[in-house]
């Protein structure tokens, strides 16, 4: 995969994910497989970029490139003068958001919300694309809800303003996150586009990632809330598409050196008491289907310390690993056939 100068290991892309794609899980993903990792999504308005948030939001020190960062925003100005910001603190694509349905982001026609308006769009790409000397691309859904998908008309602006690349999450803004993703659009989208078009909704084990490549004809996948806690997904899913053979389930050594040292990574990254409090939903996220997982959730949430948490991780998995070398999290077979099928349908 290609994007402008920057040529990726593979097409597996993790999703701009608000509270948790930070720097940290950015850099386990890549190096668990990931093609690319674009940032949390960074407002376009300038009276907020000095907040702690913003400044953790676009702190590149040490990641490996390309380094993607997204925007958010309504105004084209605004949003053409918050690229050229994050370009010169070192991102090296800018991708626009207008695929998130938050209320909060919506409210202030943000985010999905924007595609109501599809000449903002134009002008939003135009005075972004313009802006600066490097790739942009955009992420939307497949409309405002099922009478009104537009994503098609969406991506034509995109191609003749210069967008770079395309990924479209397979729900409408109405959808939020509920019920299954929809891919014929994408299908849709992709087959009349000469731009990539990346697949992204519900993409959660190698049997799905190939289902949905073989539906929609995507060039690349973009995976989200399936690598919260499982951020190997992607080695998984690019072996799986090399060699259409599963990598077996990590040994509960390896799950233990990944947990602790992204751990100490978010210590690190937000000091220790904001990143006792951030580390907690990873871990929740990384036991949530493993034996005594929801017993160490409520204990590590009871602490605030680095050391007790860090210790009380450290025992669990010690105590995982005597009763076995390696843990499940495969999708059974019968739920990849069934996948497949739906898919094929």
């Amino acid at each position: 995969m290609q994007i402008g100068p920057h040529r990726l290991r593979n097409a597996l892309f993790v999703a701009p994910m608000a509270g948790v794609t930070d720097r940290p899980f950015r850099q386990l993903c890549k190096r668990l497989g990931a093609g690319l990792a674009v940032s949390e999504m960074v407002s376009a308005k300038p009276d907020l970029r000095q907040t702690r948030k913003s400044r953790l939001r676009t702190d590149h020190e040490g990641e490996t490139e390309p380094i993607a960062v997204q925007i958010a925003g309504a105004d084209p100005r605004m949003l053409a003068d918050a690229a050229r910001y994050n370009v010169d603190r070192g991102a090296q694509i800018i991708d626009i958001n207008m695929g998130c349905p938050a209320k909060k982001v919506c409210n202030l026609m943000a985010g999905s919300a924007l595609l109501a308006d599809e000449t903002l769009v134009g002008r939003i790409l135009d005075a972004v694309v313009g802006s600066v000397d490097v790739p942009v691309t955009l992420k939307i859904r497949t409309g405002l809800d099922a009478s009104s998908r537009n994503a098609l008309r969406i991506a034509r602006i995109a191609e003749s303003t210069g967008i770079r690349m395309l990924s479209i999450h397979g729900r409408t803004r109405a959808c939020g996150f509920s019920g299954e993703a929809e891919y014929d659009t994408i299908a849709e989208v992709k087959s009349a586009s000469r731009i990539p078009v990346i697949a992204n909704g519900d993409i959660d084990s190698p049997e799905r990632a190939r289902a949905v490549l073989e539906s929609t004809l995507a060039d690349g996948l973009m995976v989200g809330r399936a690598a919260q806690g499982r951020p190997w997904i992607f080695r998984e899913i690019s072996h799986f598409l090399a060699t259409g053979v599963r990598l077996p389930p990590p040994r509960v050594a390896e799950i233990r050196a990944v947990v602790l040292e992204h751990l100490r990574e978010l210590h690190d990254f937000y000091g220790a008491e904001a990143g006792v409090r951030v580390a907690r939903k990873h871990i929740g996220w990384y036991v949530r289907e493993l034996p005594g997982g929801e017993a160490l959730r409520q204990r590590v949430n009871a602490t605030h310390c680095i050391l007790k948490q860090v210790a009380e991780v450290g025992a669990y998995f010690e105590r995982l690993a005597e009763g076995g070398e390696r843990l499940r999290f495969a999708l059974p077979a019968e739920a990849a056939n069934e996948t497949r099928a739906r898919l094929a349908a």
